[in-house]
């Protein structure tokens, strides 16, 4: 029956699709069916992101899921490629570059020690090394930062559409439509049910809805701490060009910027009520964001607002972490949502990650049992300091 499949995938972005071609990549013979209800994803949460790709974090998962991930974003135009044509995902290996009054600097070094332990090249900037980055920089009120030359910046649409293409030519079925209700009885999940009333079985049920994604788990009774928390993203352009393009840089005052081509973004994280608002206002860059990047670096002065544009976290409340693998409420449900911000650089280190946890009922390339579901109940929360 067409209605029936081994593995169904709620959300064909850059995470639910990262796990279909990884599986099918990996020798998964079942006949999985991905349903994504934003045929053109404009609301997708994945080419809505700022799209930096780091390893300075301060947990051993997330530095381990960045390690991994980075060396596959290094590859991916050519091990993804197409009929000859690279999957070009405009990968910016210019650096993550976070700035630190003298107050932060201590706790650098503790994450400084963290990241070499798992062989990240970061480095502890003194005050006037900043300069050799970003000579425009006004220092006076810093006292260094932390560096890592390997991080930078890709085109997040760009990889989404290489793991869909890869996915549906290894044998994954799209279907662009709306999951209404993930289908069970009391011990396990039967399949999925449209917003149009039609009903589609499988053994097994991936939630990789992202900020739609508790709603889904909800309504089987199983919350997990996420909400819809929206996130604002500004393009700008200057009246003198930066000498040396940027790495994906972030003030102590939580706004971030980087290049974009030869414009640039900017955005911060505010304090908004959760929800499905996409709309952005001009308002909140000129009172918010121009004010700290104006003092950050005099070029920023004179800036213009191009355009920009809000998209949603998958905001996990509880430690903002991702929440991976097996429910243990259902048989046959699991999740991959939460990611906080984090989706879009760990993307591929998560789609190798379930696929052998499907697979073969284990973690083997790296252990992602720290983000496990239970963590909550267990109160074993993963507790990450450098958060965007």
């Amino acid at each position: 029956m067409n209605n029936t499949a081994d593995l169904i995938i709620i959300g064909g972005g850059v995470i639910g699709s990262s796990v279909a071609y990884n599986l099918l990549h990996d020798g998964y013979t079942g006949k999985i069916l991905v349903f994504e209800k934003d045929k053109i994803y404009e609301f997708s949460s994945t080419p809505r992101s700022a799209g930096g790709i780091r390893q300075l974090y301060t947990t051993d998962i997330n530095i381990q899921l960045s390690r991994f991930s980075l060396q596959v974003y290094k590859h991916f135009p050519e091990a993804m490629a197409l009929d000859g044509e690279p999957a070009k995902i405009d990968f910016k290996q210019r650096g993550y570059l976070f700035l630190a009054t003298e107050e932060m600097m201590p706790r650098l070094d503790r994450h400084v020690e963290l990241q070499h332990k798992h062989g990240v090249p970061s480095q502890l900037l003194q005050k006037r090394e900043l300069l050799d980055i970003i000579p425009e920089l006004n220092i006076d009120d810093l006292a260094g930062g932390l560096y890592c030359a390997e991080d930078g910046y890709l085109d997040p649409y760009s990889v989404m559409q290489g793991y869909i293409r890869n996915a549906k030519r290894l044998g994954a079925e799209y279907i662009y439509q709306e999951v209404e209700a993930i289908l069970c009885d009391q011990e396990e999940v039967k399949g999925v049910r449209l917003s149009d009333g039609s009903e589609y079985y499988a053994p097994i049920v991936l939630n990789c809805a992202g900020a739609w994604g508790s709603d889904l788990s909800e309504k089987m009774g199983l919350a997990l701490p996420v909400v819809p928390l929206p996130r604002q993203v500004f393009q700008f352009d200057i009246e003198e060009p930066l000498k040396q393009y940027l790495p994906l840089t972030i003030d102590p005052t939580g706004v971030y910027f980087r290049h974009e081509g030869e414009k640039l973004i900017a955005g911060y994280s505010d304090d908004r009520e959760p929800g499905f608002d996409f709309n952005w206002k001009r308002s909140f860059f000129v009172e918010q964001i121009w004010p700290v990047l104006a003092h950050r670096i005099s070029n920023f002065e004179q800036a213009k607002i191009e355009r920009g544009w809000s998209g949603l976290y998958d905001f996990n409340t509880a430690d903002h972490n991702a929440i991976l693998g097996k429910h243990p409420g259902k048989k046959g449900y699991y999740v991959a949502f939460g990611f906080s911000g984090h989706g879009m650089q760990q993307a591929p280190a998560v789609g190798k990650g379930l696929s052998e946890l499907i697979r073969t009922g284990k973690y083997q390339t790296l252990d992602l049992s720290p983000l496990r579901v239970e963590r909550f109940a267990e109160n074993d929360l993963v507790i990450e300091d450098a958060i965007v």
